[in-house]
């Protein structure tokens, strides 16, 4: 009989906690597509739209991925309930080196 290796599944909290990483290291990729949208626009005569629509957009789009990235950051900040892997080291100068 073949040896277990490990758990077929992985725990929900852990999974969620991963595609959570996953959408914050895709997110400034999303925000580079959505910010070049504009430059793919024209209306059907050719012509470009409006500036005013254009800044309109963009400045939603601004608010929008920092919006995006705030809810991002608090929902990986608050999943962390262990210690950090990275311990503060004192400088050379504080150790007496």
């Amino acid at each position: 009989m073949a040896a277990s290796h490990g758990p077929l599944f992985v725990a929900r909290r852990a999974y969620r906690r991963r595609r959570l990483t996953d959408a914050a290291r895709l997110w400034p990729i999303l925000g580079l597509f959505l910010f070049v949208m504009p430059v793919l626009w024209q209306g059907d005569d050719g012509q470009l739209p409006q500036t005013a629509f254009g800044g309109l957009y963009l400045f939603a789009v601004w608010a929008g991925l920092i919006l995006g990235a705030f809810v991002l950051a608090r929902r990986l900040g608050r999943g962390s309930g262990q210690s950090s892997t990275m311990t503060a080291r004192p400088w050379p100068e504080d150790r007496g080196e």
